[in-house]
């Protein structure tokens, strides 16, 4: 495994890392085991993968409970813990950001217990509310790194100009949102904005939410429970199209002797900016496939045979 270091701090951190919306994510995936979900990350840990990335949106805090649970069997000091907060759940069942300082405040501590820690390596907002000035909430996540809560601060899911907004004082560390093989959209601005100001680019969906561990077939068809039904790859009108492509991917990779998903987080990893990938999963079989592409080296002539199928 190779590692990087979080921009404007001395946080270091596993360049393959483990998101884990299906560690107790009931409420966006269905059938899920909750015990399988643990090994996973007992898995992972074993592998060598130390950024272990969670929200307390996932499950309504369960991810975060699950986590905590295979924390107390490790050596906390070795890993990096990022959560993802400001999301409010109301008895209707709904799920709403809000990023109000004081409320930032309460999630931190809810986080902090539900994760059975002192700290919080790196802690997002999660979303935008689009009603709190950013950087007001911002300075209440200063304020608790100031009080050892949390180590460092990052945003996710913001466009370029919240994103300033959130970052003017310069303490925004790392920024999450989505990046993979099938969608460069952060290119544009995004990622050129984080390269000139120092913030780490930590995307996820880098498998492109599944399509990219090379599994499915055109008869898939997501279950009603899934959240993936509402991303335009997996709608009936693009899905085939996308798996033509996947395949190709494949033929590259199995030329280079390596997965699908590991070519597609090295091709991540091979871009500026990006510092880490965060692949997901349900099992701990998930973890194998893309250990090995932290030390994955893409050649010029591969880069290309790749950026000719994705733009086609």
């Amino acid at each position: 495994m190779k590692f990087s270091t979080l921009k404007k701090t001395d946080i270091t951190i596993s360049k393959i890392g483990l998101g884990t919306n299906a560690v107790g994510g009931h409420n966006l995936f269905s059938n899920l085991n909750e015990n399988q979900g643990k090994e996973m990350v007992r898995h992972a840990i074993h592998n060598g993968i130390t950024l272990i990335d969670t929200a307390d949106m996932y499950g309504k805090g369960r991810s975060e409970e699950l986590i905590g649970e295979v924390l107390k069997t490790t050596n906390r000091e070795e890993l990096v813990l990022a959560t993802k907060g400001g999301n409010q759940w109301f008895e209707d069942g709904s799920i709403r950001p809000n990023n109000k300082p004081e409320y930032l405040r309460k999630a931190v501590e809810n986080s902090l217990s539900r994760l059975q820690t002192d700290y919080i390596d790196l802690y997002y907002i999660h979303l935008p509310d689009n009603e709190t000035n950013l950087a007001e909430a911002v300075a209440e996540l200063s304020r608790l790194k100031t009080e050892g809560k949390i180590r460092a601060i990052g945003i996710s899911n913001v466009n370029l100009e919240q994103l300033k907004e959130a970052n003017q004082t310069g303490e925004i560390v790392a920024l999450q949102t989505a990046y993979h093989m099938f969608n460069h959209s952060v290119e544009t601005d995004l990622l050129p904005y984080c390269v000139e100001n120092n913030i780490s680019f930590i995307p996820y969906g880098p498998l492109a939410f599944g399509l990219l561990g090379g599994q499915y077939t055109k008869d898939f068809r997501l279950s009603s429970g899934d959240w993936r039904n509402s991303i335009p790859l997996f709608q009936e009108e693009n899905f085939p199209k996308t798996l033509d492509k996947v395949e190709e991917l494949k033929n590259i990779a199995q030329q280079k002797g390596i997965s699908l998903s590991s070519l597609a987080l090295a091709w991540l990893l091979s871009q500026n900016g990006v510092d880490a990938v965060i692949p997901g999963g349900k099992r701990p079989e998930h973890i194998d496939a893309n250990l090995d592409a932290s030390d994955m080296v893409l050649t010029k002539e591969e880069l290309e045979a790749v950026e000719a199928i994705l733009h086609k």
